[in-house]
């Protein structure tokens, strides 16, 4: 590991990682991002690859192949919030204004793209929205065509320009689609802003006077709403302690190698056993470092990415809580709107020369319980699309969140497992380094330094128990033994300077010293 450099996630942990819901669409894919200028306009395109299913992904045979970029998924999501209301949307990711062309971010929003398409295919209530379907297969002019359409055109795009890019993709002969089917017609063009107007000015009023229609599932849809509130707190709380887990695992991988360092460092200062294990030990806090990196690495991708996904699943469940209460506060504005002309109406029938006025109003009065049929039947089918969405996010959550959590035990088990296996294996490397009273390296290893001891013979002595007791007192020679002075560098200790003399008694020994010479002067 170098120094404050993020090792690459274990490869064997990516392979290992457990599948997913929206793994059974890996026929779809995004990939290749490419970047275009249009003068001040900069952006990246990405290629979507819509392969038959259970086909080779390396296979030729492409079902459709096409170029979006990022503002036409945005486009795809917020179709989907409308042609599903109700529907728990997989989330896009966020936008970033800073950065948004570094190749390390252009690869992460394409992977997030990827899984955002795919389960969006897999998802039950959005697998079949027309809107989907031209985003995965419309060619550029007629993806641009729905783009720029209002309300229910998207559905006239996919039976026209769809169907006939199909058969031109599968070879089959077909007539050009026409203009006119492909662009939405004027009588199709958005409604009048003055109308909706209206309607929003009705909606904001009804909603302000809190004059909602009831429902019998409003307890019910109130005890939802409480639980997900308290479940974003949760999540969010575990989050930012998951984050601070795996930022300090990361500063536990720079302190490592920055302790393995130090420790080189010291053990080259030592040349004897001693120091050689203190390399080791460094070069063991080295090894420590880097699986320390690659651990919280793990960390980041296996349990701390997946948390902030759930915190994003759990925002899109509120947007169709939203979507609900949306479509509650139009059915109880139409119920208002039909209540108001019910009453015109009457004041109308009871003056005398207001036939016709009356007949326009009560054509008017046939046309607000219309819409208010229409809303209450949306009311009705979103609120049964909301609790089927959120009991089948209750259920994948929680068995997500069972398997992220023992995923991540089991991670920290092996981690742990490793670590004592390295700090083990260098236990006995230092149990074999010994050290003598005076600090001094003894027995360390068959390559270390030794205590050699030799008899020394004095050819001068005759009598056999000198030459015995001589025999029986050892010169210790020790190698670096930086206690010894430099006289003496060898590793000879030093021996008092002494004469042995023979005398006639073989039992007794006269030792004669150095006698100090007299000093001139006394």
């Amino acid at each position: 590991m170098m120094g404050g450099v993020r090792m690459p996630p274990n490869p064997q942990a990516a392979m290992m990682r457990r599948p997913k819901p929206e793994d059974a669409a890996n026929h779809i894919t995004v990939s290749d991002p490419v970047q275009h200028s249009e003068g001040v306009n900069k952006y990246t395109s990405y290629r979507v690859d819509v392969r038959p299913q259970n086909s080779d992904l390396t296979s030729t045979q492409t079902f459709s192949a096409v170029l979006r970029r990022y503002s036409d998924f945005l486009w795809l999501y917020e179709k989907l919030q409308t042609e599903r209301a109700g529907a728990i949307v997989p989330p896009l990711p966020e936008k970033n204004p800073v950065g948004r062309f570094n190749p390390a971010f252009v690869e992460i929003r394409r992977r997030e793209l990827e899984r955002f398409l795919r389960r969006a295919v897999v998802h039950p209530e959005l697998q079949d929205c027309a809107s989907l379907d031209v985003f995965l297969r419309a060619d550029d002019m007629t993806f641009q065509a729905a783009k720029n359409s209002k309300g229910d055109s998207v559905v006239t795009m996919q039976q026209s320009g769809i169907m006939g890019m199909a058969n031109s993709m599968m070879g089959t002969p077909h007539t050009r689609t026409s203009n006119s089917m492909m662009m939405p017609s004027s009588s199709q063009s958005s409604p009048n802003k003055k109308d909706g107007f209206k309607r929003w000015f009705a909606e904001t009023k009804t909603s302000i006077s809190g004059d909602l229609v009831k429902s019998p599932d409003d307890e019910l849809f109130d005890e939802v709403q409480r639980y997900v509130h308290g479940l974003d707190q949760q999540m969010k709380n575990v989050s930012t302690q998951a984050s601070g887990l795996v930022r300090k695992g990361k500063e536990m991988a720079n302190g490592l190698f920055e302790f393995g360092l130090a420790f080189n460092l010291l053990g080259q200062s030592e040349a004897d056993a001693l120091g050689d294990a203190l390399c080791q030990l460094g070069e063991t806090a080295d090894r420590l470092s880097v699986l320390s990196a690659e651990h919280s690495d793990q960390e980041a991708a296996q349990f701390e990415d997946p948390l902030v996904d759930m915190i994003k699943m759990i925002h899109a469940v509120k947007l169709a809580l939203h979507k609900r209460h949306e479509k509650r506060l139009t059915y109880s504005t139409c119920l208002q709107e039909v209540e108001s002309k019910n009453m015109q109406l009457s004041k109308m029938r009871a003056q005398i020369g207001m036939e016709a006025k009356a007949y326009a109003l009560e054509m008017s009065l046939r046309r607000a319980q219309e819409n208010a049929e229409n809303a209450r039947d949306n009311f009705a089918t979103v609120s049964q699309r909301v609790l089927r969405e959120v009991d089948r996010f209750k259920r994948e959550t929680a068995e997500d969140m069972r398997l992220t959590v023992l995923e991540y035990i089991r991670m920290q088990v092996e981690y742990n497992k490793r670590m004592e296996q390295i700090w083990a294996a260098l236990i006995p490397q230092l149990e074999r380094v010994q050290l003598d009273p005076n600090a001094n390296v003894v027995n360390a290893s068959p390559a270390g330094p030794q205590i050699h001891s030799q008899p020394v013979v004095n050819s001068s002595v005759s009598n056999p128990q000198q030459a015995h007791m001589q025999t029986m007192a050892p010169t210790a020679t020790i190698p670096n033994n930086p206690f010894l002075s430099q006289n003496n560098n060898r590793g000879v200790l030093p021996q008092p300077q002494q004469t042995i003399e023979n005398h006639q008694d073989p039992a007794t020994l006269s030792v004669q010293y150095r006698e100090a010479q007299p000093r001139s002067g006394f």
